[in-house]
């Protein structure tokens, strides 16, 4: 496959913090991305790197093969979409989208259309005046509709309801399929989104721990229940990210791909073995990374082995320096 994206060494600091430590990743083409992560971690951060919105410190970006700073035919084919996204005061949602259909070469305006329809998104409100959810709707119609060619989601969907965010999950997939394109999803809704991403990118304290597909780091761990006294024998010399006893009852969850004369012991040993859910695979390797641990960031190992924004500048690739962003 083709990199869209491809990062060396990014590296942005604020005075006496570091957001975004040595990251360094490529993003393909076609595909659905999870940039995972807790609040603080450096998401925000790099996402508005990538799309010009922020200048890193040190290191290189590089959008279809292009520097993407004040470089129009770079910001043109990327729309980022986030949760924080500014209008001004007297904007409507119909004003939000007459300037992306300017700026979106592969603008559906009858895709918009439907999505303003299922998302019963009221027109002529200002922005101002919507609630949370339907400022959020306004993201994701601008964000679908716009099919730009890499189009980032930060988090815009958190003010809608489980059924407007099943709604968007749904209208996702489908237009995907018929128009592929990369798409990177931030959200702390990972079990939500587990089942729609196809490559996944933790990030935590600003480094990278995890690049790989979802189905391998799935593949690399995996949950062990029984007897204390078998639990404890097996998970010897292994790398442990959680575990729990009640009794004489005992879990743990370890790192690391089970060959088959290893699954073969576990069976005779009369354990349960379960797959860990992405959202508590993800919890487990921050929890794991910020322990400090000379083990750190196994899932930079399981990577190797597994192998613009929109608003009332209506795209123009304007840089934030604001030390609030750090770590987001």
């Amino acid at each position: 496959m083709t990199a869209v994206i491809d990062v060396q060494n990014l590296t942005k600091r604020y005075r006496s913090t570091t957001a975004v430590d040595d990251l360094s990743f490529r993003i393909e083409e076609h595909a659905i991305y999870g940039f995972l992560g807790s609040n603080g971690a450096g998401k925000t951060t790099t996402m508005s790197m990538l799309t010009a919105q922020n200048f890193p410190t040190s290191g290189s970006i590089r959008v279809f093969g292009e520097q993407p700073y004040e470089n129009a035919r770079v910001l043109s084919r990327m729309c980022f979409v986030r949760e924080s996204q500014k209008y001004p005061d007297d904007f409507t949602p119909q004003h939000a989208f007459r300037s992306a259909r300017l700026f979106f070469p592969h603008w559906d305006e009858d895709f918009a259309q439907e999505l303003i329809s299922d998302f019963r998104l009221p027109l002529k409100t200002t922005i101002k005046k919507l609630s949370r959810g339907q400022l959020s709707a306004v993201g994701v119609i601008i964000g679908l509709a716009a099919r730009a060619e890499i189009t980032f989601f930060d988090e815009p969907y958190l003010g809608l309801d489980a059924v407007a965010r099943a709604l968007f999950y749904d209208r996702l997939m489908e237009d995907y399929a018929e128009h592929p394109r990369t798409i990177v999803l931030s959200s702390h809704l990972i079990d939500e989104i587990a089942d729609l991403i196809e490559r996944v990118l933790i990030i935590d304290d600003g480094h990278l721990l995890v690049d790989a597909t979802t189905d391998d780091l799935r593949g690399q761990a995996v949950t062990l229940t029984g007897s204390a006294d078998q639990v404890n024998r097996f998970v010897v010399g292994r790398e442990v990210l959680h575990r729990q006893s009640l009794g004489n009852v005992s879990s743990a969850t370890v790192f690391g791909t089970l060959s088959d004369a290893e699954l073969t012991d576990v069976r005779e040993a009369g354990l349960e073995r379960t797959p860990v859910p992405l959202q508590q695979l993800v919890v487990h390797l921050t929890q794991k990374n910020r322990n400090g641990s000379s083990e750190a960031r196994p899932g930079a190992q399981a990577g190797s082995q597994a192998g613009s924004q929109v608003g009332s500048q209506a795209g123009t690739g304007s840089r934030s320096t604001d030390p609030s962003e750090a770590r987001t």
